[in-house]
């Protein structure tokens, strides 16, 4: 296993939740304002379709993740319902969104197509009633390696669809690249309506914010999984009906680094 033993800043559980929810609400505005997750659309889509899902339990979503830009274009016109769930839920901007039951729980007539669930929720022990394909954005360093077989275990036992995508790598281009996330959080927040006091000041007055997005930042890259760990991780979760997918989506300035694990419902996916 090449996955260094980090620890990430805003990670930690000392650490302030209003500065947690801003590091992370800033993060996830450059995401969605760069596109960064664009290029895995069309595979998360065929996945998608290849289980039949029509729902989506995003896992340690934080604020919101990438599903703000990202949900029109994996859905390409389907029915596709998102249910946003963290372990320190981000109360003030998942207010935002829809409330309500899990997509999978719901009549069609009541889904919405972005939800937030506004309890904590473990991804190491996700609700049975919490229904649907599961995604992991940017957060799949975090887990230490049994944590992370068991995520991957317990969606492979369930027969359920789940999709880890990193664009951290402990490689230099994507480290050097890092260096710019700060700045763009700059902008983002001196974007940002409407206008709130904490985050002029933490990121302005007092950067704390930019200075945790580059720590933690490269941080993340250290703590990242290699195509090999990935490999060692899914060794042994086989089955017929049951296909993993390993790799980089490249076609953006950081590629994005893919885990798949699909249940088959009739045809085969793409490669």
């Amino acid at each position: 296993m090449q996955r260094q033993r980090w620890f990430e800043i805003h990670d930690s559980s000392w650490f302030p939740a209003n500065l947690r929810d801003l590091v992370t609400e800033s993060l996830e505005a450059v995401w969605n304002r760069s596109g960064t997750y664009r290029p895995i659309a069309r595979r998360l889509r065929e996945a998608l379709q290849a289980t039949g899902a029509t729902s989506v339990v995003d896992l340690c979503s934080g604020g919101g993740g990438p599903w703000r830009s990202l949900r029109e274009e994996v859905a390409d016109g389907r029915p596709l319902t998102v249910l946003l769930t963290d372990r320190y839920p981000n109360a003030r901007l998942l207010a935002g969104f829809d409330r309500g039951a899990a997509p999978g729980g719901a009549s069609a007539s009541e889904k919405r197509p972005l939800t937030a669930h506004m309890d904590a929720v473990d991804a190491l022990a996700v609700p049975a009633d919490l229904c649907g394909f599961r995604t992991v954005f940017s957060s799949f360093h975090h887990f230490d390696p049994a944590a992370a077989r068991a995520i991957l275990a317990d969606a492979f036992t369930r027969r359920v669809g789940i999709a880890i995508f990193e664009g951290a790598r402990c490689e230099p281009w994507t480290m050097a690249a890092v260096v710019a996330v700060p700045f763009l959080a700059l902008r983002e927040a001196a974007l940002a309506r409407p206008v709130r006091f904490s985050r002029i000041f933490w990121t302005f007055v007092v950067p704390v914010v930019p200075f945790i997005l580059w720590i933690d930042g490269l941080l993340s890259c250290l703590r990242s999984y290699s195509l090999d760990d990935l490999r060692e991780l899914t060794a042994g979760l086989s089955a017929p009906d049951y296909i993993w997918q390993i790799g980089d989506e490249r076609g953006h300035r950081v590629p994005i680094r893919y885990l798949i694990g699909t249940p088959l419902r009739g045809g085969n996916l793409a490669a």
